[in-house]
């Protein structure tokens, strides 16, 4: 898997273990006072990401290019699937869910 997460403030982590997505999620709950730092993300080589937001909706975008897509209202354990699949490659899996255009 060749993959990286986006930490709430601004730190990467190449390739770190799947089990860790669930503590990424976690940082959007610490310090609900701050909005300058509102997401995390993970993305994959092919340039495709997935970013949560403290307000509480997904972005998938293709870094490179290309129209934007999200959801909202996403249970955590449903992001963190879809961040798996991404993090192993499986775009179509990841494509086929309901996602709306647009960054909301």
């Amino acid at each position: 898997m060749a993959f990286h997460i986006n930490h709430r403030y601004g730190a990467a982590e190449s390739d770190p273990p799947l089990t860790s997505l669930p503590l990424l999620l976690r940082e959007l709950a610490e310090r609900p006072e701050d909005i300058e730092h509102t997401d995390v993300s993970v993305v994959h080589e092919s340039e495709w990401c997935i970013s949560a937001f403290m307000a509480g909706y997904i972005i998938l975008e293709n870094l490179e290019g290309g129209e934007p897509r999200h959801m909202r209202n996403v249970p955590d354990a449903k992001i963190i699937e879809l961040w798996s699949l991404l993090a192993a490659g499986n775009l179509e899996r990841v494509m086929s869910e309901p996602w709306k255009p647009g960054y909301k």
